[in-house]
């Protein structure tokens, strides 16, 4: 009697265990034949912007900023490899060396710019504006506390009481193709004889600045000269500043300048004599500075949208019209649609004039 007891333990642990068994066999299969279950561990290769390694931060870091450096795992580096470029010029560089090279974040799928230009993938035309930010310690392309020349005291965070400057260490890598190294003087010969217009509002501003930096390292450059006479770009009497700047490098004759105009349309007072008129905003009419120097620009970049709202509209006293009339109601009424109406408008415009001026 107590031996056949024994016995019927004996068999039910034998049961558990070969049923352990069996349990542990359908689920090990089940994994490996289900890739999707891998989904349960989000792979390091879903972060489209990686942080680099920076130093302790302070105090004054904010939070926000602490969050976003964070977001990528501990050990994974944040730069593909890349290929230090040569160069004939004698700026400043902050040289990666080998031993010190950066990866990516997945090395099982990384990829150097080497591979990158021997692939197939470089015969298709490159899409920059896919792609992801990257560490490299070769940046900045000029120090933001030198550049005094062109940048404005408001904008140059080197001199503010900001103490994080590690985004200033990335760089721009397209997915699948290789951005060309910015070098000052191949932009300058590649732009000889050439003028390049930015037009907008302060982020074209911005990027005027950002770009006088670069093409001379952030050195102080007293060979450039001023020629914003030469497109109307003075000061009025009792402004603050021009509507713009123009500047020329003689060695190539390349011409940078910048445009001040908000919404890029016309702009006509409605009572000349009155100093606090409210002003006719022409959707579908350009900026009468783009018209008027249009046929002198070889590149024109434009820019909108951050003076689009109702209290801007307000502040300045614009009132939006249309074919020469005011619109009070309708769809056109509707900020979205009056931008979208302006946009289309001036791209209609100057594609009408590629033809004229090509």
């Amino acid at each position: 009697m107590k031996g056949g007891i024994l016995q019927k333990v004996r068999g039910y642990k034998l049961s558990l265990v070969l049923t352990a068994l069996m349990c542990t066999t359908l689920v090990i299969w089940a994994w490996e034949k289900t890739p999707a279950l891998s989904v349960i561990f989000t792979p390091l290769e879903r972060f489209d912007i990686l942080s680099p390694v920076v130093p302790a931060r302070t105090s004054a870091a904010s939070s926000d900023d602490t969050h976003q450096l964070a977001s990528a795992d501990k050990n994974s580096s944040a730069a593909d490899e890349m290929e230090n470029p040569s160069s004939n010029e004698t700026e400043p560089v902050l040289s990666l060396p080998a031993s010190e090279s950066l990866t990516t974040s997945t090395p099982n799928n990384s990829t150097s710019d080497k591979d990158l230009k021997e692939s197939p993938m470089q015969e298709k035309e490159c899409n920059y504006a896919k792609g992801k930010w990257v560490a490299d310690t070769r940046r900045p392309l000029y120090p933001g506390s030198a550049c005094k020349q062109w940048l404005s005291g408001m904008w140059a965070c080197r001199l503010m009481q900001r103490t994080d400057f590690s985004y200033e260490n990335f760089r721009w890598q397209p997915q699948g193709c290789v951005m060309p190294e910015f070098s000052r003087s191949d932009f300058l010969r590649r732009m000889q004889n050439k003028t390049i217009a930015l037009i907008g509002d302060s982020l074209g501003r911005q990027q005027f600045q950002s770009l006088m930096c670069m093409v001379t390292g952030g050195e102080t450059s007293p060979e450039v000269e001023d020629v914003g006479k030469d497109y109307g770009l003075v000061k009025a009497p009792g402004a603050l500043r021009p509507d713009g700047w123009a500047y020329r490098f003689p060695s190539t004759n390349t011409t940078i300048l910048y445009y001040w105009s908000a919404s890029l349309c016309e702009l006509e007072p409605l009572n000349k004599s009155d100093a606090a008129t409210h002003y006719a905003l022409h959707l579908d009419q350009p900026v009468t500075f783009l018209k008027q120097h249009l046929c002198r620009f070889d590149v024109l970049v434009l820019n909108t949208g951050h003076h689009w709202n109702r209290e801007k509209f307000r502040g300045n006293r614009w009132e939006m019209y249309a074919g020469g009339m005011p619109i009070t109601d309708g769809e056109l009424a509707d900020m979205r649609s009056a931008k979208n109406l302006t946009l289309h408008s001036i791209a209609k415009w100057i594609d009408s004039q590629l033809l004229q001026h090509p």
